[in-house]
């Protein structure tokens, strides 16, 4: 029903038309443009849907015979021949893909010279026959070998036959499959390996000096690459009443079968069959809740108990035949009653009206583009892809992508073509992380072992001359390497003291982005073109996030169903994130806000222990500690899983190269003529949140700054005594902003700015830039303290003003407290007005007791030391008196 799509698109162009059919003959009188290619009818559709295979005009005149049999391809691309006559991209010729659909592209293709054609019909670069590593697969590559494998002066030959270098041997990082390089046969002792990495007090050590979750221990699924986690653990059983999971965990019998899925395997939903329901023409539901066969509707015979099947007034009465039943395309009458359908491309929006079906709702409709049509759909490609007319997938144009990918001591290639791999770079220690610069045919890796980030173009990169080291200042625990290839800054996570770091690409500059709420980050990937980096951390709240690549607007894009997010990379075409869970054995994916979540692969068979994964076109490619291998699938529907490279020692990082991975783009540090954005130090893309975002913003080495122009670097929370305001003349020294001050305050100060111009002018002579620099330092010193003196004296006479006043409260509250003793002579007491003294008199009468006052209640036990100090006061003064 593709006619119907241009139904659709000759009446949008013709509002006025009453059909379709007179908006053609409209469009018979229309010009078609350059781009355009004319349909028979007068139609026009693009000129890039001429000879694709689908017929795009009504009349199917841009994928007739007469009109593709004309079409001559272009020096770039491949003719197909035949009467298909179809063009491809002549870089798909011998790829091992069919695109043309008569085979032509894979014809005579003969493999290259200097290759092995294993037993299984593999093909493999000569330099692995003999190597001791079955390369092939099937070990035919290790055969016919004349003699055993000998090691170099500088090599030592394991018990189990491989080479390392002789400098491994003895460094407390086993390197030989059996350890023997450690053994106490060659480095003494008992032989009990030195692990460097230090696991927490909520980690489990494996035997192998890997640290996981303690969780982890005894779960059931073996979480180390020596699965040393699963042993010595006791049997698990679950309860008469509960169901076991794959891996070991127990939920209760009633979750199994519920359609969610409790076991973390989602083995509880597995095998269950769910209840054949009544529905399809050849199902009929009675009244009373019974399923017949339709056939045995109104067939005079009761198969229903309540006789709902033989209605007399419905058998033989065609509803469709009135009003075509109020359906609003397609009326299919029934036995009892009728039933409205859609054509292709639509769906009942309710029991009778069909409405479009937006295929483009479904994330696999197509590779890349999905256009919606009413009652259809087409799929294109971006810039740089071509559809493959067989697969009707979007293919890359231009090179063969390969890939590469570390194995603890090397870094090798794949060849997607022959699917054979070779050596890039050797002899390392202990390779993790890498990146590519495609533009400039450079490869970046991470040593782990040595703590050191290196780089080296491509075809010079196994000659350790040519390895050039880049960051050397010793990092803890390198994991995680990206090259943001438009700024030209290299990019890394450090789970040993838990940072994001970012340094120039000739790792001159340096600068710690993110150390805080940092677990265990992992694998980090950029999107130079909008600014954005984004990270994994699988400690104890695993999650991916999101920040701006200078280090801003950071936020959390995966929190929930995720443990072990080893591995993460951009799909760039397709603005999705995806990441391998080492915990959970899946594949998943996010778009680049965290929503629209998917997961393509989801199986403990399948993914073993998944490290590292990369994206292009329609594949997936990912590493496999465990299976030691590397695995490529279908992005879109996780099926075809093949190896495309096995028996690998402990594969890691993966990277595919391809122009398209690295889309070209301005260099935002340098418009306009302006070096660096103007940057002192580093220069780093700012994210692009709005039209209004910084193209960038300037960055500075730990320990400093940005001053006030925000692009020149000064000392942490130090005053920025050397930088002179945007738009001053000249530039003051801290000697002239003392002197400026002694002479404006030479009076308040007095013997301060004399003293500060005898020192001033008591500098020795000699260099005289070495005397320069004294004196301002000097005069600095000197300036802070006349500029802070008067605050540090006033301080200091308010505390002594407050500390007077507290004591003299003190004495006036110990001093008002009324007395009356039995001595009709003598006593104290507290006046309301002014006075406020101990009266001591004699009385008019002296000769008798005119008073008597006991001792008041008023006065407490606690204010008894208090009394008998003010009582020896008044016998003190009293003595006199009574001589």
């Amino acid at each position: 029903m593709r006619w119907m799509i241009y139904n659709a698109l000759l009446l949008s162009s013709c509002p006025h038309a009453v059909s379709p059919c007179l908006c053609i003959l409209s469009a018979a009188r229309k010009t078609c443009a350059p781009a355009e290619f004319a349909c028979l009818n007068g139609q026009c559709v693009p000129g890039r849907w001429r000879c694709d295979g689908e017929p795009e005009c009504p009349d199917g005149s841009d994928e007739s015979e007469e009109t593709c049999s004309k079409q001559t391809c272009p020096p770039e691309k491949f003719d197909c021949g035949g009467s298909a006559n179809k063009c491809v991209s002549l870089s798909w010729r011998c790829d091992g893909q069919k695109d043309c659909e008569n085979g032509a592209d894979e014809e005579d293709c003969a493999s290259g010279d200097g290759e092995f054609m294993c037993a299984n019909r593999k093909c493999l670069a000569t330099v692995h026959l003999c190597d001791g590593d079955d390369d092939c697969g099937d070990g035919s590559d290790e055969l016919k070998c004349s003699a055993p494998l000998t090691c170099g002066p500088n090599h030592l030959r394991c018990n189990s036959s491989e080479c390392v270098p002789l400098m491994w041997s003895c460094d407390g990082d086993p390197d030989c499959s059996d350890s023997s390089d450690e053994g106490p046969e060659r480095c003494g002792g008992d032989g009990v390996f030195i692990r460097r990495a230090n696991c927490t007090t909520g980690e489990f050590r494996c035997a192998n000096g890997e640290c996981i979750r303690l969780s982890w221990k005894c779960d059931g699924d073996p979480d180390c690459k020596d699965k040393s986690d699963e042993q010595d653990c006791p049997l698990l059983t679950c309860r008469p009443d509960e169901f076991q999971c794959g891996d070991g965990f127990c939920i209760h019998g009633t979750k199994q079968c519920n359609k969610v899925h409790d076991c973390p395997d989602h083995s509880d939903e597995s095998g269950c069959v769910n209840a054949t329901k009544c529905e399809g023409p050849l199902k009929f539901l009675c009244k009373n809740g019974e399923c017949i066969e339709s056939s045995k509707v109104c067939d005079s015979i009761k198969d229903c108990k309540d006789r709902s099947d033989e209605p007399k007034k419905e058998c033989g009465l065609n509803e469709c035949m009135i009003n075509n039943g109020g359906c609003s395309h397609i009326c299919m009458d029934r036995p009892i009653g009728f039933e409205c359908q859609c054509p292709a491309g639509y769906q009942l929006l309710d029991k009778k009206t069909c409405g479009d079906i937006d295929e483009c709702e479904n994330p696999d409709a197509c590779s890349q583009i999905c256009i919606n049509y009413k009652g259809d759909f087409k799929c294109e490609c971006y810039d740089g892809y071509e559809m493959d007319p067989v697969t009707k997938t979007c293919k890359a144009e231009g090179k063969s992508p390969y890939l590469l990918f570390t194995t603890r001591h090397e870094v090798r290639r794949i060849d997607l073509v022959k699917k054979d791999h070779s050596q890039v770079v050797s002899t390392q220690k202990n390779a993790v992380a890498l990146d590519l610069d495609v533009a400039n045919n450079r490869v970046f890796w991470c040593d782990r072992f040595h703590r050191k980030i290196y780089s080296a173009f491509i075809h010079e990169a196994s000659d350790p001359s040519q390895q050039v080291l880049l960051v050397d200042s010793p990092l803890q625990t390198p994991v995680g390497l990206a090259l943001d290839w438009l700024q030209h800054n290299l990019y890394w996570t450090d789970s040993g003291d838990k940072s994001i770091s970012v340094a120039s690409v000739d790792g001159t500059k340096r600068h710690v982005l993110i150390s805080i709420d940092l677990s265990e980050p992992r694998a980090l990937a950029l999107d130079p073109h909008h600014g954005f980096m984004y990270w994994s951390d699988w400690g104890t709240r695993a999650k991916i996030e999101k920040a701006g690549m200078n280090g801003v607007d950071r936020q959390v894009l995966v929190a929930n169903n995720i443990e072990w997010p080893n591995g993460i990379t951009l799909d760039v075409a397709n603005k999705r994130l995806y990441w391998v869970d080492s915990k959970l054995h899946l594949i998943a994916s996010v778009d680049l806000n965290g929503a629209h979540r998917r997961t393509h692969i989801s199986s403990a068979q399948t993914l073993g222990h998944p490290y590292a994964l990369a994206v292009f076109e329609d594949r997936i490619f990912w590493t496999d500690r465990d299976k030691a291998a590397v695995f490529m699938a279908n992005r879109l529907t996780g099926r075809d899983i093949h190896a495309l490279a096995e028996n690998l020692n402990d594969p890691h990082d993966i990277v595919v190269f391809h122009q398209l991975r690295q889309p070209q783009g301005p260099d935002s540090c340098n418009l306009g003529g302006m070096t660096n954005g103007g940057c002192e130090y580093l220069c780093l893309k700012a994210p692009q949140i709005t039209e209004h975002s910084p193209k960038y913003t300037c960055a500075c080495p730990d320990g400093q700054d940005l001053g006030p122009d925000m692009r020149s670097c000064v000392p942490d929370a130090v005053p920025n005594l050397t930088t002179a305001p945007s738009g001053s003349p000249e530039t003051l020294t801290p000697l002239d902003m003392l002197k400026s001050v002694s002479s404006q305050e030479s009076k308040a100060m007095g013997s301060h700015s004399t003293a500060t111009s005898l020192v001033v002018s008591t500098t020795p002579p000699g260099d005289s830039s070495v005397s320069q620099h004294c004196e301002e330092i000097l005069s600095a010193y000197l300036f802070m303290s006349l500029l802070f003196f008067p605050i540090v004296a006033t301080v200091v006479f308010g505390l002594v003003c407050a500390g007077f006043y507290l004591v003299w409260r003190n004495w006036r509250q110990n001093s008002t407290k009324s007395m009356n003793f039995d001595n009709p002579v003598y006593r104290k007491t507290t006046g309301e007005g002014e006075e406020d003294e101990i009266h001591i008199g004699r009385t008019d009468g002296m000769g008798h007791h005119t008073h008597h006052h006991p001792f008041p209640q008023g006065v407490s036990m606690e204010d008894d030391h208090t009394a008998a100090h003010t009582l020896s006061e008044v016998r003190w003064h009293l003595d006199p008196l009574l001589i």
